[in-house]
């Protein structure tokens, strides 16, 4: 049966099957999409999405730092994004005595609210493709050398022939694995202060054990306020600033949705790999995932037994525990996402049929008909590389000491480079981060879990990959005990008080007993081999994976006209969508599409860093008192799911209704649905949201901010 199923999803391949997949430019969706989404209960049109010559959707949406996306959602320039894409503020702004992170901070008046250095916001004018003019001069013949500099040397003209304001910008990015070329014009806002933001019982609620996992009931988000020069234009920081006046704001509706209704997120998603040959597919998924897995398993498995045996340590690694399953649970999802579907089956049906179209045309044979061949030939010779970067590359994160001698050792190179009177002069900030490295640092854990993981390297690494230095200091030790022993005994790394002291004394002398410690010139000497015999080669396989990559993404557009194939992700702006559904599990299981807060309250546990939430946000749920935000039943919506394809980029992005309103706002996937990144799936794929009457409620009946809802344009109340 399963089989057959495979041979259906090939047979219907990026059809009505993929009926809402992929992250597409705004742009484009009136000759691609718009006909599909209005088909799916899309009432707004395309231009309303995205248009030049009026405001539209697009001038709401923000690139909020860089990193995350944000939305305007008043006519004064008030931001709606993630509380963790605003963490970073959060916490600046924080102190012993105005613990925000803890507490939660709102500005009652525009006075009130906060600047924070650095941070800044960037919307999109306008979108042009200018792929003839970028790929000016290049040939068949060009050489990847010529080819990169000629890229350069048009993008660099092109940029000078727009003009710019002040704080506008041209960016120029490849789509389609370099086939492609678009012009974005952002402008950016430098002046953005925080507004307001849940304490993080709230908005980190259920934190890393949560994370990637569904049912969720966290109330993820923060604001903040554009500020302008008095004439509007863009400036940075000055007391005379005012709020931005924007082209667009979003209209919140709080209606709510039910199961089938039309979703859309706009936002700068990140990076995904939508067109992998079948090969690196299966590889990413069935060697590298199951190496990355299994050493974390030995990890976490060390970890684990130490919490349930310590209560101190329970409470010390918490966090670090988190951290490191975050990841672990996003290679699992993905992998068995993958199987489920059958991914990697798919695309070897994709690719077959691709060779049969190119055999069809005599012409395009020499061109195109050794590409696929040409890849997977690439990806095996570059396995070993892989394994051994993935070997490498866990031990550095999951041994405490492996991590922070490699922060060391870019601190001794600074000296090298800068001198010993620069190193003085940021002494106290390596204090600084040094305390907060060791809180809760157990040297006898992590020499556990060294222990456990050490090995691997020199058991599962092919010997020409391992760096000499290490085997000959396991030799010298004698056992994998012995050297481990070796390493933390012996290291001022594994002695904070003491590292720190002299720190704090003598700059001079800590640089030179760093130079000399022998666990750090261990992972110098390790990493530096790496390097060279492994990163190095590993790049060089990169660079010719990625040239022909490009020649079978142009033979994929080229002879698959009649699919919508959609550009990967690269921190562009994007419109997805799909529905607000549920799904089924792999394990058979049926989860709605919504959350409410008595799920918060069967979590909640007192005191738990995690789980515990505030007095009188349970004042509020005993009372039932949630204004005009309840459902018609009478309860509190929390998260909603929906089927759009999202990634790291979405956080904070919009989760818009079939009328462009606002409903809900994206921050996570579920764990199998990070299989998006490599393929979509709308019957497993799943993007989490916080839903907008519980970002409401907050802000208006736990915060009594109820001034900043009425300056938003609130619509669908029951």
């Amino acid at each position: 049966m399963r089989h057959m199923l495979v041979l259906l999803l090939s047979c219907l391949s990026l059809t009505a099957l993929r009926a809402g997949g992929g992250m597409w430019l705004p742009l484009l969706l009136e000759n691609l999409n718009e006909q599909e989404m209005r088909d799916m209960g899309m009432e707004i049109t395309a231009e309303d999405i995205y248009s030049i010559n009026r405001g539209s959707l697009k001038d709401a949406i923000v690139h909020f730092g860089g990193f995350c996306t944000g939305e305007v959602i008043s006519n004064r320039g008030l931001v709606l994004t993630n509380h963790h894409c605003g963490y970073g503020a959060i916490q600046d702004h924080s102190t012993l005595e105005n613990n925000y992170l803890q507490d939660g901070f709102w500005a009652m008046r525009e006075a009130e609210e906060l600047p924070n250095e650095g941070l800044f916001v960037t919307f999109i004018e306008r979108i042009e493709e200018v792929t003839d003019r970028i790929l000016d001069g290049v040939t068949d013949a060009t050489s990847e050398a010529d080819r990169a500099r000629i890229v350069q040397r048009n993008t660099e003209a092109l940029r000078g022939q727009f003009p710019l304001g002040t704080f506008e910008e041209v960016l120029v990015k490849p789509f389609y694995a370099g086939n492609r070329y678009y012009a974005f014009v952002t402008r950016t806002y430098r002046d953005v202060r925080l507004v307001g933001a849940p304490p993080s019982s709230i908005g980190k609620f259920g934190a890393d054990t949560d994370n990637w996992e569904w049912p969720r009931h966290t109330g993820d988000f923060s604001l903040f306020r554009i500020y302008t020069a008095p004439n509007g234009d863009p400036a940075e920081y000055a007391a005379e600033n005012v709020p931005l006046h924007p082209k667009q704001h979003l209209e919140i509706n709080i209606g709510g949705t039910k199961p089938g209704d039309f979703s859309m997120i706009f936002g700068f998603p990140g990076t995904t790999d939508s067109y992998l040959p079948a090969g690196a597919m299966e590889q990413r998924t069935e060697v590298i995932n199951p190496i990355r897995i299994g050493l974390r398993d030995l990890s976490l498995a060390v970890i684990d037994s130490a919490m349930r045996a310590d209560p101190q340590i329970r409470i010390d690694y918490a966090s670090k525990q988190a951290r490191i399953a975050n990841a672990w649970k996003k290679w699992r999802g993905e992998s068995q996402g993958v199987e489920a579907v059958g991914a990697v089956e798919e695309r070897q049906a994709l690719e077959r049929e691709f060779l049969q179209r190119v055999a069809a045309k005599p012409s395009a044979v020499e061109k195109y008909a050794h590409l696929l061949p040409g890849l997977d030939s690439l990806y095996q010779a570059r396995e070993p590389l892989e394994i051994a970067r993935a070997y490498v590359g866990e031990i550095n994160y999951n041994v405490d000491l492996f991590r922070l001698a490699n922060v060391l050792a870019a601190q001794l190179k600074r000296v090298d480079n800068n001198g010993l009177e620069d190193f003085r002069q940021r002494a106290p900030a390596l204090i600084a981060y040094l305390e907060n490295y060791f809180q809760g640092y157990s040297a006898e854990v992590d020499r556990e879990v060294a222990r456990a993981l050490l090995p691997s390297y020199f058991e599962e690494v092919e010997t020409e990959y391992q760096s000499p230095y290490a085997v000959d200091q396991l030799a010298f030790a004698g056992s994998y005990d012995a050297l481990v022993e070796d390493l933390f005994q012996g290291s001022y790394l594994t002695h904070p008080d003491r590292m720190i002291d002299l720190l704090r004394m003598d700059p001079a002398a800590f640089v030179e007993h760093l130079s000399a410690d022998r666990s750090l010139q261990f992972v110098r000497q390790l990493n530096g081999y790496n390097e060279v015999r492994v990163v190095d080669p590993y790049n060089a396989y990169a660079e010719r994976i990625n040239a022909l990559q490009r020649e079978y993404m142009d033979g994929l557009l080229r002879f698959f006209p009649e699919r919508n194939l959609y550009p990967d992700a690269n921190s562009t702006l994007r419109v997805s969508y799909g529905k607000y559904e549920g799904f089924t599990g792999l394990d058979g299981e049926r989860y709605a599409d919504q959350t409410y807060l008595e799920g918060v309250v069967k979590k909640y546990v007192p005191g738990d860093y995690e789980f515990d939430v505030p007095e009188r946000l349970l004042e509020l749920y005993r009372a039932g008192d949630y204004g005009r935000y309840a459902t018609p039943e009478g309860k509190m919506p929390v998260c909603l799911l929906g089927s759009n394809h999202t990634t790291g980029g979405n956080s904070g992005s919009p989760a818009l209704n079939g009328r462009g309103e606002l409903v809900g706002l994206n921050f996570d996937r579920t764990w199998q649905s990070t299989m998006s990144d490599v393929y979509y799936d709308p019957s497993i794929c799943r993007n989490i949201m916080v839903d907008i009457r519980y970002v409401l409620f907050l802000i208006d009946k736990f915060a009594g901010a109820t001034h900043l809802v009425d300056e938003m344009t609130i619509v669908g109340d029951n």
